[in-house]
């Protein structure tokens, strides 16, 4: 059986996991988080292999640029995706992944961006899956009347990385 590597990150918010296959990163969660087996299994299952942990290039470039991220230096990341879902889901995660730096967007607004805007339900449910955490920004979904709402790592680090990103995104896009 082929194996996905995983490496712990302890970061300011947080402890992550993250895990890579075929020199692509397929996994950046909250190692604590309630969904953790529940997408571990999902990963496993899609990818038939199991967790053996270890370090590799691509887990160490990804430290490096969430490391970077958080530190307010980084605004995009060119670490190489490997999505484990649905087509469905893995559809959700490429309208999320536009959501620019600095910026929020909506349930009902990634619907739309995927063409399905009656599936706001399945949306919100993709979102939640989601199992690369903040290269693919799940955290700049709120609700349509501006509230915050779930986030795996919860709200209060919901709330630090969107003000992580509004601190920073005049100063960043001056820089591209």
């Amino acid at each position: 059986m082929s194996h996905i590597t995983i490496h712990y990150h302890k970061t300011r918010i947080g402890e992550l996991i993250l895990g890579s296959f075929d020199k692509k990163l397929c996994l950046l969660d909250f190692r604590y988080r309630k969904m953790r087996a529940t997408v571990d299994k999902r990963i496993k299952n899609g990818l038939n292999s199991e967790y053996v942990e270890q370090d590799d290039a691509v887990l160490e470039t990804a430290r490096i640029q969430i490391d970077e991220y958080l530190a307010g230096s980084r605004s995009s990341f060119d670490v190489p995706l490997l999505m484990v879902g649905t087509d469905f889901q893995k559809s959700v995660w490429d309208a999320l992944i536009k959501v620019p730096y600095g910026t929020t967007s909506t349930y009902l607004q990634l619907a739309k961006d995927i063409h399905n805007e009656k599936a706001v339900r399945a949306v919100a449910n993709a979102n939640g899956a989601n199992a690369i955490g903040l290269i693919i920004p799940c955290h700049r979904i709120i609700g349509s009347d501006g509230t915050l709402v779930g986030y795996g790592g919860g709200l209060p680090v919901k709330k630090r990385l969107l003000k992580l990103e509004s601190n920073n995104a005049s100063f960043l896009g001056k820089q591209s």
